[in-house]
Parts: C-alpha cells; sequence; structure tokens
C-alpha cells in the first residue's frame, strides 16, 4: 500500500513530525496530486497543517488549465492555496528555461512558507526522478556531491525541504491513482525528447532496463543513498577543518588537508557566499588547487556568480564581487 510505503520513508528518514506546517508543491500532474492526497490522509493522524502552492509557468498554452484543477482539488479537499505566475520564456533570456523555471518555483515556494510560516517545503519527487537524476550527473561528470541526486531532506535557504515518495516508484503512484479513480493532468511535453532529462527518461533509462538490469532504477537510487551518506560524512569532516566558517582559510592549514577535504572546504565557503554552487563544476575547483600550487602570491580565479579567489601570502581568500 502506498501510504505505508511513505510512512515508512517519513519515519526513515524523519520527514514529518506531528503538528507540522507543510506547504506542498501541487504542479497537478501526477506525483504531486499523489502526495498530496496521501499527506492529506495524514492529516489527523499527524495534525498536520497542510498549504497548497501552485506556481504556473505559462510555458504551454493550456497552463492556465493545470491552476483551475489544483484550485479544485484544493477546494475538494479543503487545504488553503496559495497560486502564482511567471513567464519563464521572458525569464529566461537570462538563462536556460530549465534552470529559470526551477529556480522561480523554488522562489516561489519559499516566498508561500515564509509566509504561512510553514516547517518544511513537500515535493513529489520519486524514485524514478531519483534514478534519472543520478544518471543525468554521471554523463555530465559529477562528483560526490552531484551523485547525492535528489536528497529525502535537505535544508536549503534555512528551510527543510522534503521528499517523501522518494523511495516510491512512478508506477506505485500510477496504480495508486487509477485505484482512486483520480485523474491528474498530464504535461504532453514529458513525452517528447525536448530537455535532456526527457531523453534520459524515454530513451537512455529503457534501453537500459531491456539491455542491462531490470533493475536500473533501484540500483541508481541506492547508488545516491549511498554517495549521500558518505559525503555527508567527508561534509561534517570538512566543516570540522573549516573551523571558524571564515571566507579564508590558512594555506599551511590547507597543505595538512586531504583534497577531499579541501574541495568540500571551497564549496562550502562558495555557497556561504553565493547562496547556492549552481555552476560550480570541477574544473573550478581544479583552478583554485593551481592558483594555490603553481600561480604567483596576489593571483585571482574568478568563479561564475561574481565570486573571486585571491592567493594571498598565508591566506585563500574568497569574496562576491558585484558589478
Amino acid at each position: 500500500m502506498l501510504l505505508e510505503q511513505l510512512k515508512k520513508t517519513v519515519k526513515r528518514y524523519g520527514l514529518i513530525k506531528k503538528k507540522d506546517r507543510i506547504v506542498v508543491g501541487v504542479s497537478g500532474g501526477p506525483d504531486s496530486v499523489a502526495l498530496l492526497y496521501l499527506l492529506n490522509s495524514l492529516q489527523k493522524e499527524l495534525r498536520l497543517g497542510l498549504h497548497i502552492a501552485h506556481l504556473d509557468h505559462m510555458l504551454r498554452a493550456d497552463s492556465d488549465k493545470d491552476a483551475a484543477y489544483v484550485r479544485a482539488l484544493a477546494e475538494k479537499l479543503d487545504i488553503p492555496a496559495t497560486f502564482g505566475r511567471v513567464d519563464v520564456k521572458v525569464l529566461a533570456k537570462k538563462g536556460s528555461e530549465e534552470e529559470v523555471a526551477r529556480n522561480a518555483r523554488l522562489d516561489f515556494l519559499f516566498q508561500v512558507a515564509a509566509r504561512v510560516k510553514a516547517d518544511s517545503i513537500a515535493l513529489g519527487h520519486n524514485l524514478d526522478d531519483q534514478a534519472e537524476t543520478v544518471l543525468m550527473r554521471v554523463l555530465r561528470g559529477a562528483g560526490l556531491y552531484g551523485l547525492r541526486a535528489i536528497s529525502p531532506k535537505r535544508n536549503i535557504r534555512g528551510r527543510q525541504v522534503i521528499r517523501p515518495l522518494i523511495e516510491t516508484r512512478r508506477s506505485q503512484i500510477e496504480a495508486f491513482l487509477k485505484k482512486k479513480k483520480i485523474k491528474p493532468r498530464r504535461d504532453a511535453s514529458n513525452s517528447k525528447d525536448i530537455y535532456f532529462r526527457n531523453k534520459i527518461r524515454n530513451d537512455l533509462l529503457p534501453y537500459l532496463e531491456k539491455g542491462y538490469s531490470r533493475n536500473i532504477k533501484a540500483i541508481l537510487a541506492n547508488m545516491a543513498e549511498s554517495v549521500g551518506s558518505d559525503y555527508d560524512y567527508l561534509l561534517q569532516a570538512s566543516l570540522r577543518a573549516w573551523g571558524k566558517k571564515q571566507a579564508r582559510i590558512g594555506l599551511k592549514k590547507l597543505s595538512r588537508l586531504h583534497p577531499a577535504i579541501k574541495r568540500i572546504i571551497f564549496r562550502e565557503i562558495i555557497s556561504k557566499l553565493k547562496g547556492d554552487t549552481r555552476r560550480i563544476g570541477f574544473r573550478h575547483i581544479k583552478e583554485i588547487e593551481d592558483l594555490i600550487l603553481n600561480r604567483p602570491l596576489n593571483s585571482v580565479v574568478d568563479l561564475p556568480g561574481s565570486i573571486s579567489v585571491t592567493k594571498g601570502k598565508n591566506t585563500l581568500s574568497f569574496r562576491s564581487v558585484f558589478p
């Protein structure tokens, strides 16, 4: 039973406590609709306070119908809801459509969570999404940080983002909706190889399932969990080594640290200054290492997101540089 599976995931990762206020991101698609119904069924038992958040990206001509569907769903379940609209195509002039849509959605969810004083934000990512993300990261050359893929629980901007369906297969979600006679909205673009994720979903994963392992999705999801656990251990060791959490660190101290610890410290400093580490790849980390080992004093490395790294006589300094 899907509800029991969700309860196990919630208990295993400590995703939800009694009396939690939770903002549920609901697009109208199968995953988020199933998540909403499941959390709603736990409302009385755990005395949860649910609040629906729906953002219309205006990417499809019928996207307003998604909002109408979610509005009707909110009324049916008697759950308060907040709706927003953003023209991603206009904003995408500043970046890729996928990244702009993701950032707009996160901004909206965090604004809603802050307004309703929510403890966490629940998203409908499932085991299939996890497998797709791991493959995407492998093909892009990610390290441990990237191969963690989608965490069941992650602190972002000081608030918990939880994914109670992360151990649930997409087929289980579809079966649940069919049994309950719930008809979610369907995004036709998911079946087209427009985006990188769609190519992974529609072409590569079926190919791997057929030719290599029928259990490839679970294998990839297990890999993400294992890598995530290892990374968390290294992160704690890195935070201890970083010490005062300043945006500068002694070169002598760095020389005594294992490369894995040093690289995590670099990423943590960048994240502290920039707010995230998006667009910071392995080549940028290698450039910082080259700065330390081979370049003269006062040399500077400029990173994406207006971050500069300077090699001083005794320290390596990071700072934000705003044009």
